[in-house]
């Protein structure tokens, strides 16, 4: 599931550190802004994969309340949030000339429902 949260990027002394103000305790830094945002992405990732579920994740601000410096500027950083992605099996009925239609089509049944169950419920994965 894509995640998007804003964050803050300072340079200092040749480089960039950066912090999250949704995600106390959230930060890194690099040489480049560019090196800087990758490691962001990276950092925010593995931050709310080890702290937060689907139904905890904190609410992004949005980009007017953030402020910064003249040092300082602020981006959003886009990550994927891996929600726990265990299979489980599911018995289902269908008629059965749906099935044979189905079946010679060559359709993957399993991921046929993850897609329909997605956007029934507007899930991006």
């Amino acid at each position: 599931m894509k995640v998007i949260y804003p964050a803050i990027f300072h340079s200092e002394d040749g480089g960039f550190w950066v912090e999250f103000p949704d995600l106390p305790g959230c930060s890194t830094q690099g040489d480049t802004e560019a090196e800087t945002y990758a490691n962001a992405v990276e950092a925010m990732e593995l931050f709310l994969q080890d702290d937060y579920t689907v139904d905890t994740l904190p609410k992004a601000s949005a980009a007017n309340k953030i402020k910064t410096d003249k040092k300082s500027f602020m981006s959003f950083v886009c990550g994927e949030f891996k929600v726990n992605e265990k299979a489980i099996k599911k018995t289902l009925t269908i008629p059965a000339w749906l099935n044979i239609q189905a079946e010679k089509a060559g359709v993957n049944f399993s991921k046929t429902l993850q897609d329909a169950l997605c956007e029934k419920l507007n899930l991006v994965i």
